[in-house]
């Protein structure tokens, strides 16, 4: 029976079968209700004290009351209603087929809708409020409606996707629309918004386009391809036509390529892209592993040392002002073609645990050029997490034969109380200044224990920079000695247990000087290479840093014939003298050979060459300006040296190769 029943008459059945609604739906709901009324009855059922239970329509219920507590409506506004005489479980089962038997509206129907309005008159803004949506999500609705007719019936029928029509909708030609879906029609593979969307903002392809590159002439046209050339077309810049059959025929080399190196490599997959680099849709679900540089090979460390070799030879060429003109081009060209060959052999491609390669991937990108590139990150698949239920109650038996009841949510609910649940437990981290220490710091470094494969608590992130040179280490150095002590002395009784919350535990419940210790080595362990310099290796925070510690260079840090000397020229050895002992100093050993010159600078500035006092102790206190830390930029006047842009006879042309390629 169809009857008009007050809103405040009006209770939620405890049998109504859905829990969980969604706010955004609901505010459209709303809208909706106070811009057009209630357009669906509710399905009610006869309650005590002349209520009405909402067996159906507890949205609708309570978007009405939410307009009465604005005054948009009255409290006792009239509802029609269908009133049910069923029993409880009748009602429970009206209920659930009421709110189960539902079909979101086609997006294309969608469109129409929103087009026959504003065709009749209401703007953009009047249908976004009517409904509770977005201006945006109407704008994009309504350029849907603008799609070519094929196009549009193929949404419509559910032939293509939404992201897909988007995609066509990236030009507004609807004659472009056309021809390119037809191309993707007849096409063997099945196409993405990606490739629609290039296809659709490129009639033709040029020539040196990367898939053209990739697949090659011959194979375009022998497979069917057209081309259209001018009178003063080269390879280059004559039209590819048929792009739907490139884009084809460029997935499927890909993909063969793929698969190629995937058994090459021994990786579990490699996924391919036409694309320069991974986007985030092809990444959406991965994580990245770990993985280090490859060391260098005794053969490629021989050869670098060949190359240092070779590189002072012709470092001298350009340090002697007598030399010709024809052998200084000729060693410059020789020091250029040296530093490509050692920034080549240290160009390593990471290498990944044998353990974790057998579950991991790589994604295939097409460079600029057209060659397949694999992209130097190792990628694992996430651990599925358990599958959302959609809603309702389960019951399940206790193991002492009672029931519990274990309550199923739906992925929005979940994701929103995950989200609210975190903002308790950070309230509460932020509040503890000492539990977020140890937080950050037992995160920083248990990631060399932490599984990648699994997702990770925080976004806290480490990473131990690589360094400019793979596999240096100044052994003999007095900090690189400290450091070595510091990270033997850390005391890693918390790394014994297998799990990352057993393992906080137990790194909790360290002294605080051990948990302090670690805090110094994680942060320091982060820090990059940098010098008092211009170009890429300034860093003017760690300028910063050096000055406000006021760190003495001098005191850990002497230049030596092997770290400094043999590697500059002669020119900056007697400079460094004249800055000591003055030109008195340096025009001892202004005639004396290269070699034997790093070595007595070598015994000046250790303090164990016989000189004055005064001489002596400026020596002892003496190191390259780069190496100091210094927050001021140099003063008008002062040297400022770039080893980019050095040129033949600077200060950096005696380095080795080791130096420049970094």
């Amino acid at each position: 029976m169809i009857k008009s029943i007050p809103l405040n008459k009006l209770v939620q059945s405890p049998r109504n079968v859905r829990r969980h609604s969604d706010p955004a739906a609901d505010a459209e709901l709303k809208a909706s209700i106070a811009a057009h009324g209630l357009l669906q009855n509710l399905l009610v059922r006869p309650s005590a004290k002349g209520k009405f239970e909402v067996e159906a329509g507890e949205r609708r219920r309570r978007a009405m009351l939410a307009l009465a507590d604005e005054k948009i409506l009255a409290r006792d506004h009239e509802v029609t209603c269908l009133v049910l005489e069923d029993s409880g479980e009748a009602a429970v089962e009206t209920s659930l087929a009421e709110n189960f038997h539902r079909l979101a509206m086609n997006p294309a129907d969608e469109a129409e809708a929103f087009a026959t309005l504003v065709s009749g008159g209401a703007t953009v803004e009047d249908v976004a409020r009517r409904f509770g949506l977005t201006v945006r999500f109407v704008e994009g609705r309504l350029r849907l409606a603008t799609l070519a007719p094929v196009v549009f019936e193929a949404l419509a029928s559910g032939d293509i996707t939404l992201d897909i029509a988007k995609a066509f909708g990236a030009t507004s030609d609807q004659d472009i629309q056309t021809r390119v879906f037809e191309q993707v029609s007849s096409a063997y593979y099945a196409p993405t918004p990606d490739s629609v969307r290039r296809m659709v903002l490129s009639g033709t392809v040029r020539g040196s386009d990367p898939r053209a590159r990739l697949v090659g002439r011959d194979a375009y046209i022998a497979a069917g391809g057209r081309i259209e050339r001018e009178l003063f077309d080269n390879d280059d810049s004559e039209s590819w036509i048929d792009v739907a059959l490139l884009e084809s025929l460029a997935a499927a080399k890909m993909e063969e390529q793929a698969k190629a190196l995937a058994a090459e490599q021994g990786l579990a997959w490699v996924k391919p892209t036409l694309d320069p680099y991974a986007s985030h849709d092809l990444v959406e679900g991965l994580v990245r592993l770990p993985a280090e540089p490859a060391t260098l090979t005794e053969a490629e460390l021989a050869r670098l040392d060949e190359l240092d070799a070779s590189y002072d030879e012709h470092a001298a060429i350009l340090e002697d002002e007598d030399s010709a003109e024809e052998a200084v081009a000729a060693a410059e060209a020789a020091c250029l073609a040296i530093e490509r060959e050692c920034q080549e052999i240290r160009a390593r491609p990471p290498v990944i645990a044998a353990e974790l390669k057998a579950e991991a991937g790589m994604i295939l990108v097409l460079s600029r050029d057209g060659t397949p590139v694999l992209q130097p990150v190792f990628y694992g698949e996430r651990e599925a997490e358990p599958a959302e239920a959609d809603g309702g109650i389960e019951v399940i038996p206790g193991d002492d034969g009672s029931e519990r009841r274990r309550i199923t949510l739906s992925k929005r609910l979940v994701d929103e109380l995950a989200m609210q649940r975190r903002d308790v437990l950070a309230l509460h981290v932020a509040s503890d200044p000492g539990l977020a220490l140890d937080i950050m710091v037992f995160t920083l470094a248990d990631a060399d224990t932490h599984d990648w494969r699994t997702r990770p608590s925080t976004t806290l992130r480490a990473p131990v920079p690589a360094g400019p040179i793979i596999g240096f280490e100044a052994k003999d150095a007095p900090a690189s000695s400290g450091l070595a002590e510091l990270r033997s002395s850390l005391d890693e009784s918390w790394r014994a247990a297998d799990d990352a919350m057993s393992r906080f535990d137990l790194f909790r419940a360290l002294s605080d000087d051990s948990r302090a210790a670690w805090l110094g080595h994680v942060v320091a362990r982060s820090l990059e290479a940098s010098l008092n310099m211009a170009g890429e290796r300034q860093l003017p925070f760690q300028d910063h840093l050096g000055s406000l510690i006021g760190i003495d260079i001098a005191q850990w840090w002497r230049p030596t014939a092997a770290n400094y000397f043999d590697r500059v020229s002669k020119q900056v050895i007697l400079n460094a003298l004249t800055d000591v002992g003055g030109l008195e100093l340096s025009s001892r050993f202004a005639a004396v050979k290269k070699g034997d010159l790093a070595m007595s600078a070598e015994r000046v500035f250790a303090g164990t060459y016989i000189t004055e006092v005064e001489v002596r102790e400026k020596a002892l206190a003496w190191v390259p300006e780069v190496m100091r830390f210094a927050s001021a930029a140099p003063e008008a006047g002062e040297a400022e040296i770039d080893a980019t842009d050095a040129e033949p006879g600077d200060d950096t042309e005696d380095q080795s190769p080791r130096e420049l390629a970094a």
